[in-house]
């Protein structure tokens, strides 16, 4: 189920707000200047689809938030387990590399999941959010905003990102350890979401 937690920067220890309602969490993240919305999701995408069948089931909505944003690159990102060997290391690569606190200087972060799950934590204003966002889930991060992103220790998700510049992920990171303070994706998917990992 989609989460939105919210602590004091200070640390997990006091829940100021915890909601899985979309209309609540569009609500809190708006002020913030964050875009979250719930798109149909189709029953028929299986959620080891390829890009090509991917981007099939969700022209409409694709084609109507690049008219409305002017997206120069549209693309699907899929990481699931796997028995390749190589698989742990992969993984845990993949998860390090979004899992400091960092930002976007040139572009928004705008991600769509097909399948799968992952953690948005934006820490803006003195707290920090945590979006838990599945299957249905879209979130826009403006550029400029303070976050990271955790996938956990078995990523397992498709999602679609969309880019207004072509060089697309680069991010600035700050060199807190802010990210190390708050649960981690594997304690927020467990349903916890009071203690730091």
């Amino acid at each position: 189920m989609t989460l939105l937690t919210t602590w004091p920067d200070a640390g997990p220890e006091t829940v100021v707000r915890r909601t899985s309602d979309p209309t609540e969490i569009a609500g809190a993240l708006a002020p913030l200047g964050v875009r979250y919305e719930r798109w149909p999701v189709r029953a028929d995408v299986p959620a080891d689809a390829d890009g090509d069948t991917v981007f099939a089931a969700y022209g409409p909505e694709i084609d109507k938030l690049n008219a409305a944003e002017g997206f120069r690159t549209v693309d699907v990102v899929a990481l699931r387990p796997s028995d390749d060997p190589g698989w742990p290391d992969k993984a845990r690569a993949a998860r390090e590399k979004f899992l400091a606190e960092h930002t976007h200087d040139d572009d928004d972060e705008v991600r769509f999941f097909v399948a799968g799950a992952g953690v948005f934590y934006l820490h803006v204003r003195g707290e920090v959010h945590a979006v838990y966002c599945e299957k249905g889930d879209l979130l826009g991060v403006p550029r400029g905003t303070t976050h990271w992103f955790d996938m956990g220790t078995s990523p397992s998700f498709t999602a679609i990102r969309f880019f207004h510049e072509e060089d697309g992920w680069v991010g600035t990171f700050t060199g807190s350890d802010i990210a190390g303070r708050f649960p981690d994706f594997d304690t927020i998917h467990a349903g916890h979401t009071g203690s730091a990992r």
